[in-house]
């Protein structure tokens, strides 16, 4: 091999590497400025705020409720909002509201969260994999993925867990299927759209591999949009998970949740109708907390803004 062909490699070495060291700063420049967007967005801080302390809440639930969750009482049964040792009035057993609604955190919370999270990896595995192999390959993967389109969100969770049986461990499976289809799809847009870049094709002609060109170059460039839209999804789980558990699919009674407690409640909308909304109320403060989050993060991500 002649010394000129030598020298050529490695230039072309040390014009991959400055490259990847390129990219690397302008990562790091970017995320710092999504973080600088952040701070100064009012509105994403007081959503974080909001879901940080309903995590605490839910984590510490066990430590700091006033009263014991599952303690039922036939003479303290519907009392008002502002009665003595009960501040959020009690439920249609005489249980503590206020402690129902701190401990059913952790449910909701966990049932809006794990299926987004889990879905999140399969579906940006799928949909990267997809993506970035393209051909007949992404065709077959992506004609199956379409499949579950045809049908509606709800309607697919609730078959599913009807299918599959009440329980937590199968509203969490039921849900997880329906947000994998979705994820994946944007994680192969994404990735489709990535593919053609120039960087990738400096790194395909440096000699690197498919499995390095998707670890250095592409992961993080789609990771950023695939998570943004994945977190909108959370309050969308949150939102369907309370409505498996009020139709009697997800969690079980005892257990406080905050869906299966609208569902309890519900004979008492007539003679406490402010008790029977406050689970309604939580769902809400909590969904609207991740969607408005999640646009914030959207916003900050736009390089036009």
């Amino acid at each position: 091999m002649s010394a000129t062909t030598l020298s050529f490699d490695a230039k072309a070495q040390k014009a991959a590497a400055d490259a990847v060291e390129a990219a690397f700063e302008r990562s790091t420049g970017f995320w710092s400025g999504v973080l600088r967007k952040l701070a100064r967005d009012p509105v994403a801080l007081v959503s974080a705020g909001v879901i940080l302390l309903l995590i605490l809440m839910a984590i510490f639930a066990p430590w700091i409720v006033p009263s014991d969750p599952y303690k039922t009482s036939m003479i303290n049964r519907l009392k008002p909002i502002g009665t003595e040792h009960f501040p959020l009035g009690t439920d249609e057993l005489g249980r503590d509201m206020l402690s129902r609604l701190m401990v059913g955190a952790r449910l909701s919370l966990f049932m809006g969260i794990t299926p987004v999270l889990i879905a999140f990896l399969i579906g940006s595995a799928i949909g990267i994999l997809a993506g970035f192999a393209g051909g007949w390959l992404n065709t077959i993967i992506m004609r199956s993925i379409d499949v579950l389109y045809a049908f509606p969100s709800v309607l697919l969770a609730i078959a599913l867990s009807g299918a599959l049986g009440a329980g937590i461990g199968n509203a969490l499976l039921s849900l997880t299927i329906v947000f994998i289809p979705p994820i994946a799809r944007v994680a192969e847009s994404v990735t489709t759209q990535v593919r053609g870049r120039d960087f990738v094709e400096a790194a395909r002609a440096s000699g690197a591999g498919g499995f390095t060109i998707v670890r250095v170059h592409v992961l993080g460039n789609v990771l950023g949009p695939i998570f943004v839209y994945a977190t909108s999804l959370i309050a969308v789980s949150m939102i369907l998970a309370s409505g498996l558990s009020f139709l009697g699919l997800g969690v079980r009674p005892p257990e406080p949740e905050w869906g299966l407690m609208l569902n309890t409640l519900r004979t008492a909308i007539y003679s406490q109708p402010w008790i029977a909304a406050l689970p309604g109320v939580m769902i809400f403060i909590t969904s609207i907390s991740f969607n408005l989050l999640s646009d914030s993060l959207r916003s900050a991500m736009d390089v036009k803004n």
